[in-house]
């Protein structure tokens, strides 16, 4: 399936970036955005907190953005005559777009990224070659928004179900390029920097073989990729999946990596939404090297967990996860690796 999909950049009506990923050549992306809409009054304010040593964005006109609309008034589903939406043609596979409401404004960006026009689907739901195009339009807003002068990480991810807080049900994830790096990442590169010091391994190599070794918490696994439940979930459904080779991001996987990735993805999220009889509330993650600093000690891995905890019960940070961070797991990780096997 490797391939370079073909790329089209218009801009919306007040100017913000568009850019259609197809899988093919040849289609008519002219549509032009025919609202009238100004330019938004957006901004965000980066406060930096001096007990914790972190950034918060404050992003006040976010209280204004679209919030659960019904399906014939959703945004991201394809325009149609009489109402236009964010994306200007009638049909698409893969949409990425500057977002209307940004929670990052220069030097970061906030893009949307839209899986697919068919505003009921799930990622589950999706072909193998959309996934795989996914992957593609990843790669390049990685490797583009890496570039941009202060951004100093990428963060692809997705969002679903309201459990989780999602604003819109139209299958789409985001991506945020921060003009810092975060908090979780600084943590893991300073683990992986002392365990480098002490013992002169790699971390994520450390832990993936042991993993391995361990065997009861591996869910799938291929030649270029493992799924496992990792030992210490802090989620009561939670699974990483990690490259076998150390690479710093996404624009860092060979073609044969990524072919695999789409495959163990959709494996994945299926496994997911058969677990349980109603849909599943997820967050799936894309941990990424910083851009410019410690490439070498973090390494690219998805983490793809979720709130809910049976049925009819969902996990909430209450006060040792919110007010202390330390997590209670109420699912036995290896339990939930064999229930994931088994869906």
């Amino acid at each position: 399936m490797a391939r370079s999909p073909a790329r089209t950049t218009i801009r919306l009506a007040d100017g913000r970036e568009l850019i259609y990923f197809d899988g093919r050549s040849g289609i008519d992306r002219s549509s032009a955005d025919l609202r009238h809409i100004p330019p938004a009054a957006v901004h965000s304010e980066l406060r930096f907190d001096p007990i914790f040593d972190e950034w918060v964005i404050v992003a006040g006109h976010r209280q204004s953005r679209t919030h659960l609309p019904p399906g014939d008034e959703c945004p991201l589903c394809p325009s149609q005559p009489g109402r236009p939406t964010e994306i200007p043609a009638a049909d698409y596979e893969v949409v990425v777009f500057e977002n209307r409401f940004p929670s990052l404004t220069h030097p970061g960006r906030s893009e949307v990224i839209c899986f697919a026009a068919d505003h009921d689907a799930a990622f589950a739901d999706l072909s193998l070659q959309r996934v795989r195009l996914i992957l593609d339009a990843l790669v390049d807003r990685t490797g583009s928004l890496s570039t941009i002068d202060g951004v100093e990480q990428v963060f692809p991810f997705e969002n679903r179900g309201e459990a989780i807080g999602v604003t819109l049900h139209h299958p789409h994830g985001q991506i945020y390029a921060y003009p810092f790096v975060t908090p979780r990442t600084l943590r893991m590169i300073d683990v992986a920097r002392a365990h480098r010091e002490a013992t002169g391994r790699d971390l994520f190599e450390d832990v993936l073989s042991a993993e391995k070794q361990a065997a009861t918490r591996i869910v799938a696994d291929g030649e270029h990729w493992t799924a496992f439940v990792p030992k210490a979930a802090r989620w009561p459904i939670e699974l990483h999946l990690y490259p076998h080779r150390a690479v710093p991001d996404l624009a860092a996987l060979d073609g044969d990596e990524l072919d695999e990735l789409a495959m163990l993805q959709l494996d994945l999220h299926g496994r997911l939404a058969r677990l349980f009889p109603d849909p599943m509330p997820y967050i799936a993650a894309w941990h990424q090297a910083p851009v410019r600093a410690d490439r070498d000690l973090l390494r690219l891995h998805l983490r793809l967990f979720s709130t809910q905890r049976g049925p009819d019960k969902l996990k909430f940070l209450a006060g040792s996860e919110s007010a202390m961070g330390v997590f209670i797991n109420d699912l036995v990780p290896e339990e939930t690796a064999r229930r994931l096997r088994d869906a």
